[in-house]
């Protein structure tokens, strides 16, 4: 089969003909319809500082998020069918350590992931552990389908524990309108958010944050230390009852906690590229704030919430607005470049070459 290989420890990769996949006991082989670009694909590509010392297999075919059909089965999986449509949880659990055993098997110990520790998707086939293949429904477009996995973020990040309160009647922030801050936008509406605030430098993505429902998008750049009061004053003097950090940059951080009403809580997806300061006495002890880590989804209750959402014909009208380009794997280096350049919002990749 064909498929696009990091091919060495350095940027870029290519293209190249692998042996097909089989897949082994407990395991199906997937004929990729869709595949979608994360960020970390991004990093992946450019090898930078994360990805320099995350990745310790290459060659390796890269690519995580995807949606494909089910065309052969390893020896002992009874949960599925050849035809079924199915999108891949990324992450792989060992099923074996404390974390999996006491109901937190997205924080796994020994997880390991597709396109960065295994062989991923940007390719013709893949090969998937049974439980990891969530079946779709088979109308759901497969552009679509592939996106599941970031929705998942998103969805994490608003509701990251089973009892934790909804956001219905809140204040959201979403500071960073990549993929997932987009999802998360569109999410707090559907579960009721009273008003939600963002934040981008982007003007592609600054666009499509206020299609997604965000009343108000700020250029953090433009409105400098000023905007976490402007926000506050915009809440009637109170903050955000809900932030999510979704960019990864210091003074994203800050701004969450900033704008954050006392007893609020943030989560923290974003990425930081190194060591950020945070004064912890004003951000979150003196305001009692809860803070939480968001790694994945919940495996797999997200997927159980993400698969009620899908339901709404508005989320799905909503993610085929984000994504911008539609390109085969072939054209992989292109659409890196729409990335990096914040061309793009998701670029999604049909299996052509």
């Amino acid at each position: 089969m064909k498929a696009y290989v990091k091919t060495s420890r350095g940027p870029g990769g290519e293209v190249r003909t692998v042996p097909d996949p089989k897949p082994g006991p407990g395991e199906v082989l997937v004929r990729v319809r869709a595949s979608s670009v994360c960020g970390t694909d991004v990093h992946i590509w450019s090898w930078n500082e994360w990805a320099q010392s995350r990745v310790k297999r290459v060659p390796m075919i890269f690519g995580h998020e995807l949606s494909g059909e089910v065309i052969e089965l390893g020896a002992g999986v009874t949960s599925l069918s050849v035809g079924d449509h199915v999108s891949a949880e990324t992450h792989i659990a060992d099923g074996t350590c404390y974390q999996c055993r006491t109901g937190k098997m997205h924080i796994c110990q020994n997880v390991e992931v597709l396109g960065v520790d295994r062989n991923g998707v940007f390719a013709e086939f893949a090969v998937l552990p049974e439980q990891n293949a969530w079946k779709n429904d088979p109308s759901l477009d497969p552009s679509l389908a592939s996106i599941q996995e970031p929705l998942g973020n998103a969805v994490h990040a608003l509701l990251p524990e089973d009892n934790i309160e909804d956001v219905a009647g809140k204040n959201v922030l979403v500071t960073g309108c990549g993929p997932i801050g987009l999802l998360a936008i569109v999410v707090a509406r559907i579960l009721g958010a009273r008003r939600v605030f963002a934040t981008e430098v982007a003007p592609v993505r600054t666009r499509l944050a206020q299609k997604m429902g965000a009343d108000h998008v700020f250029n953090p750049l433009e409105e400098g230390p000023e905007l976490a009061r402007t926000i506050v004053r915009e809440t009637d003097g109170l903050g955000v009852d809900v932030a999510l950090e979704m960019s990864g940059h210091p003074a994203s951080l800050r701004l969450a906690f900033d704008a954050l009403t006392p007893g609020g809580r943030v989560s923290l997806l974003g990425l930081l590229d190194r060591e950020a300061s945070l004064n912890f006495d004003d951000a979150i002890i003196f305001k009692a704030a809860r803070v939480h880590g968001i790694f994945g989804r919940r495996m797999f209750e997200t997927w159980f919430q993400v698969k009620g959402l899908l339901e709404r014909p508005e989320l799905r009208t909503k993610m085929a607005e984000i994504i911008t380009h539609r390109l085969a794997i072939g054209e992989l280096p292109r659409a890196m470049e729409l990335l990096t350049t914040t061309q793009a919002a998701k670029i999604s990749l049909e299996p052509r070459w």
